[in-house]
């Protein structure tokens, strides 16, 4: 009923730049907290880090600080993952998660994105 698609992933260069987009679509009530994750191969997924509802508090994990963004587009329930000054082990596929309601399930469940590839190579 609910996807999360995430797109903007591709191939830079150190030091570059890129914008991930995640777009959430459905009967969709409400969108809660959202959260980055990504996962390097052979790696354990990790958290990059969150945003709240509104999008007044933010926190990320000690490699993004200071390098990466997010931001949430309620209105077009939709939130971002501004990364810069990438480096060759932010190499992952990235993945977007929220906590949303809908008409049917007002209870609210979790729902994941299927991830997209950045790579960070000369």
């Amino acid at each position: 009923q609910v996807q999360l698609v995430e797109s903007g992933g591709g191939l830079v260069q150190p030091g570059g730049s890129l914008r991930l987009s995640c777009a959430a679509s459905g009967s969709i009530v409400s969108i809660y907290n959202m959260y980055w994750y990504r996962q390097a191969p052979g790696q354990q997924r990790e958290s990059v880090g969150t945003i709240s509802s509104r999008g007044s508090s933010t926190n990320y994990a000690e490699f993004a600080k200071g390098r990466f963004t997010i931001t949430r587009d309620n209105a077009n329930n939709t939130f971002y993952l501004q990364m810069n000054s990438l480096k060759p082990e932010d190499t992952a596929v990235y993945y977007c998660s929220a906590f949303i309601s809908t008409a049917q399930d007002i209870a609210g469940s979790w729902y994941w994105g299927q991830g997209t590839q950045v790579t960070v190579s000369s």
